[in-house]
């Protein structure tokens, strides 16, 4: 049987040769993300502006239909047409808020 002291130094110098392959692992692994970086942080800013641009459009468009409407909406009855929409819109969102709450 070996000496309680020398199991303890065996044991310590495997700990030591595990951490540090797992330190240099890790290490390995953050170079990587490092150099992929820049790259996916380049690709999400142009989405977030292509996304940016899309909504300005969108919003843009409603602007516009808004305004057609709102002549249209002048004649008798056009406001019956526009609580359709808001309840329509109401109902949605309470769809939406439905799946939300269900999801795990």
């Amino acid at each position: 049987m070996t000496a309680p002291q020398t199991l303890m130094q065996a044991a310590l110098s495997r700990l030591g040769a595990r951490l540090g392959s797992g330190l240099v692992d890790a290490a390995a692994n953050l170079a990587l993300l490092a150099q992929d970086a820049p790259e996916k942080a380049r690709q999400e800013l142009e989405l977030f502006w292509q996304e940016v641009r899309q909504e300005a459009e969108r919003l843009e468009r409603e602007q516009a239909d808004t305004a057609s409407h709102g002549q249209a909406d002048a004649a008798p009855g056009g406001g019956a047409d526009l609580q359709d929409q808001i309840d329509a819109l109401r109902a949605r969102v309470a769809a939406l808020s439905r799946r939300l709450d269900q999801r795990p």
